[in-house]
């Protein structure tokens, strides 16, 4: 479906798709065949569920700076601020690329903010994402730790965070951006829009955090919710999916392959439980296309 959105008083006029991944949604821009260089303020405005596009993210493509490599991929939150990664964008990435003949390999190999990441496109449609080995050190994520006792459950390291006047015990993940997991009864409860603001912004945490609210169904099965960071809580988040398996297969309550239910759908995460890559699984959906002034 193609549409076409006017932004008055603007000089711009941008092509865009809208693609979505278990609900988890996107404007992605082409900045090969266009020229792309936007202020905080206009991200802000394409992502606008009123006045723009609206979306969860902004995804730019761009040429690759590294040899070997096809693209480089950059994504931008709901508010504007740039970020190192998004798992669910990724899916919709390759998709993207593809279905616009920018390539026509089934793999391609994307730079991000923080490192490079692998993504194929499989025959059933679904898209698999090589997120590389998960970050595991409290200060790497970056967490600071500081005068802080850690508990020990299985191979994590268990970190109290004074959240509201209580101790909540959380995992620290880094996916290439930041996660704190904490394990719940029930998912559907959890204090996701009174605790996620301010897990997100705990001091903490310098780059601010994802905060992952994970509840485990059996070793194979969980659900979770996530408090993005610059976002809100989502319909589901890639990394945040990854680093909650990562985090429950540490601590010896998940085991690979995990079945990671969101509202917005199945994502299915693959990791050996040591230095091996994280892989996730999901759909890409592309929603519709249209331009925009700006």
């Amino acid at each position: 479906m193609r549409v076409g959105l006017l932004h008055y008083n603007s000089a711009m006029k941008l092509k865009f798709t809208k693609m979505q991944g278990a609900g988890n949604d996107f404007v992605v821009i082409d900045g090969i065949s266009q020229s792309i260089d936007f202020t905080p303020d206009q991200w802000r405005a394409l992502a606008d569920r009123h006045f723009g596009v609206g979306a969860d993210q902004l995804l730019l493509v761009e040429r690759s700076t590294q040899p070997g490599v096809d693209f480089r991929y950059r994504i931008f939150n709901a508010d504007g601020g740039e970020v190192e990664h998004c798992g669910n964008g990724a899916r919709c990435f390759v998709k993207f690329v593809r279905d616009t003949g920018l390539t026509d390999k089934r793999t391609v190999r994307v730079e991000v903010q923080q490192g490079l990441i692998t993504l194929t496109m499989r025959d059933d449609g679904q898209v698999s994402v090589d997120m590389g080995a998960p970050i595991l050190t409290a200060s790497d994520v970056p967490f600071d730790a500081s005068g802080l006792a850690g508990r020990r459950e299985g191979d994590d390291t268990l970190w109290p965070l004074d959240v509201a006047g209580k101790t909540t015990w959380i995992s620290v993940v880094s996916m290439g951006n930041p996660h704190a997991v904490q394990v719940v009864e029930n998912v559907d409860t959890a204090p996701v829009e009174t605790d996620g603001p301010l897990i997100e912004r705990h001091a903490r945490f310098p780059r601010r955090v994802n905060a992952g609210f994970l509840q485990v169904v059996d070793k194979h099965q969980a659900r979770l919710r996530v408090y993005e960071r610059g976002a809100g809580e989502t319909l589901a988040c890639g990394t945040g999916a990854c680093a909650a398996a990562v985090a429950g297969i540490r601590r010896g309550l998940l085991a690979a392959p995990v079945a990671i239910e969101t509202h917005g759908g199945t994502l299915t995460i693959d990791w050996d439980g040591a230095s091996g890559p994280v892989i996730m699984t999901g759909p890409a959906t592309t929603v519709f296309e249209g331009t925009i002034e700006i």
